[in-house]
């Protein structure tokens, strides 16, 4: 499943500069278009459920982040379940960052930004990093996010037909990957919905309105603005699942990545 999905998507049209690091330990790639500031950067999380997805598989979605943002790209090839569960990827993800800090990047100066798992994975690191009282980032972008590893949302009845990507059954299966068989999928580190919400820099969530994964973002949304965290929640008519990879193909997709940017 993985090596199919890296081959799917692993053509980039997007002129680039891809640079092999160990953030921390971690794999990883500096991804940058032509006149990227050296001050600035994103720290980006890939998507597949915790089970699947790659550098490799999002390095155009990537790369036409890097190019809208004019900021370069840390993407990181975190670890994956079911040989690393929960708390692997975030052990991961907070090791990145740490790495970013020690390069004399400045948090105020790094945004986060994930798809689906990897949108788990921002709001999950942001909120380790708030219970170690470290410095958060400027903000963080987070695309059709799983925020919910316990899928309650009316949208997984209500959006199943439309959505030709994920069902129900499918994303507890994934979860339960993730978690173990006795995983708690309403642990706040594993499910940022149910977490406090307050103290965390600006979101921008974008979502499609074909998900069955829509509530996830919309739930979301309204729980960290009681909180009193800043959300602008994006919903893209007729869109599906992480629309945002396919801007080759969608001009839907490329005004999303021109707003993240």
């Amino acid at each position: 499943m993985r090596s199919d999905w890296d081959a799917a998507f692993a053509s980039c049209a997007v002129p680039i500069s891809c640079e092999r690091v160990s953030a921390g330990g971690v794999d990883g790639e500096w991804i940058a278009a032509d006149g990227a500031r050296p001050d600035k950067a994103i720290l980006y999380f890939h998507g597949g459920g915790f089970r699947l997805g790659s550098v490799s598989s999002h390095r155009e979605l990537i790369a036409r982040i890097a190019a809208a943002s004019g900021c370069r790209v840390l993407a990181v090839n975190y670890r994956l379940a079911p040989e690393h569960r929960f708390p692997a990827p975030l052990e991961d993800a907070l090791a990145s960052y740490d790495w970013m800090l020690e390069q004399g990047l400045k948090p105020e100066n790094i945004a986060l930004a994930g798809d689906s798992a990897g949108g788990n994975l921002v709001l999950a690191a942001l909120l380790g990093l708030r219970k170690q009282g470290a410095r958060l980032p400027a903000a963080a972008v987070l695309m059709s996010p799983w925020t919910d590893l316990a899928a309650t949302g009316a949208s997984y009845v209500s959006r199943a037909e439309a959505d030709p990507i994920h069902q129900r059954p499918m994303i507890l299966a994934l979860a339960k990957n993730y978690l173990g068989p006795d995983g708690d999928p309403r642990r706040p580190l594993a499910s940022p919905l149910y977490a406090d919400l307050g103290g965390l820099p600006p979101l921008l969530i974008q979502v499609g309105d074909r998900e069955t994964v829509l509530d996830d973002s919309v739930m979301f949304a309204d729980k960290a603005r009681a909180a009193g965290t800043e959300v602008e929640l994006q919903v893209w008519d007729g869109m599906i699942h992480v629309f945002q990879m396919f801007g080759g193909e969608l001009a839907e997709a490329r005004r999303a990545i021109d707003s993240i940017g």
